[in-house]
């Protein structure tokens, strides 16, 4: 394999020294970019993009060729790619986000769910993972991602996105023996999925646990966080050479970080409620730390964003440990040249804290 050009993202991943913090952002590939939306209209749309390697790999490159600061590329995908491969029908409304055609609501339904094979039955994303890591040649490291059991599980039983969750909370607490079997199929699949994109070219991977932070502290603990601690025993966690760090992110987790860093991944990723300096002083001896600016500043002018870029460096301090990302996803009506300020800023002003 290509010798790596820039490593500064695994480095800080693993604590080890770096010469700035690095910086990637959740949905870099996506709809703030012109580029983006002129090829997901050739491709037709959203799910054609993802099933199609050489699409998945264009839009993957897109926001690494307009914006030379980043330090990480992330396959170009879905979190729900399991629960489709699991014959949920999965579909995207204009406007409305996904959807499945099939929702899971009682035992049997669930012990009728296999447990997908990640070359047989979502071969496209292992696909896309090499056809990225090839074209990438060494220019940044590919981060590799799975949804978590708990937020993929949302999906299915809702029958996609929610504002309260009321169907899947109702499971969990009318029948948590069947939502323990689904989360166990789902952190299966998880460990098989990531295990494959790992092997096919990921060097490092990110768990989205994007709802986790809806259950109560011991719903959490029960039905969230134990499953992707199951997740994390199971990955491999050295390929070619060097380790594949692991990175747990549970919005709205800020209260847990504690038992969070102890389920064995290498980073936690923080969204924009938490303290950076704060969740050092907690955590930071175990983990590394990914955040934290709230995607919205991004609406605000580029001398705004380069003062939040500042402060939040300042909080975290001197040393290495830090990913600098956004607290969630880029959002589609951001201005591309406001996320060019952000990622520029975040090189020029924290080169003094590696000195």
């Amino acid at each position: 394999m290509t010798a790596l050009k820039n490593d500064r993202f695994l480095r800080a991943l693993l604590k080890q020294p770096v010469d700035v913090t690095p910086v990637w952002m959740m949905r870099q590939a996506g709809r703030y970019l012109p580029e983006y939306r002129a090829s997901r209209a050739n491709a037709g749309d959203f799910m054609s993009l993802c099933m199609n390697p050489a699409f998945a790999c264009e839009v993957t490159m897109q926001p690494l060729d307009r914006y030379p600061q980043l330090d990480a590329a992330i396959l170009f995908s879905d979190i729900l790619t399991i629960p489709d491969a699991m014959g949920q029908g999965l579909y995207f409304e204009t406007g409305e986000g996904p959807r499945f055609k099939k929702v899971v609501s009682t035992l049997a339904d669930i012990e009728a769910l296999p447990i997908p094979d990640p070359h047989k039955d979502l071969g496209y994303v292992m696909d896309a993972v090499s056809t990225i890591r090839r074209e990438l040649n060494g220019r940044v490291p590919l981060i590799g991602f799975s949804g978590s059991p708990w937020t993929l599980a949302t999906y299915m039983v809702e029958g996609g996105s929610s504002k309260d969750f009321r169907k899947t909370k109702a499971m969990l607490y009318d029948n948590p023996q069947a939502m323990h079997l689904l989360l166990d199929k789902l952190a299966q699949s998880v460990t098989s999925y990531l295990n494959g994109q790992i092997m096919a070219g990921a060097q490092a991977v990110q768990i989205f646990d994007t709802w986790g932070g809806n259950l109560s502290a011991a719903a959490y603990q029960e039905f969230s966080l134990a499953y992707m601690r199951k997740i994390v025993s199971g990955l491999i966690r050295e390929h070619e050479g060097r380790k594949v760090p692991v990175i747990m992110f549970t919005k709205g987790g800020g209260l847990w970080l504690e038992s969070i860093a102890d389920a064995g991944a290498d980073a936690l990723g923080l969204d924009w409620t938490c303290d950076l300096g704060e969740a050092r002083r907690r955590v930071g001896n175990q983990v590394a730390l990914q955040g934290n600016m709230d995607p919205t500043v991004l609406y605000a002018k580029p001398e705004a964003i380069r003062a939040e870029v500042g402060r939040i460096l300042a909080s975290y301090g001197k040393g290495s440990g830090h990913v600098f990302n956004l607290g969630h996803g880029i959002t589609p009506e951001v201005n591309p040249e406001h996320a060019g300020a952000f990622l520029r800023a975040v090189h020029e002003l924290s080169a003094q804290y590696h000195e």
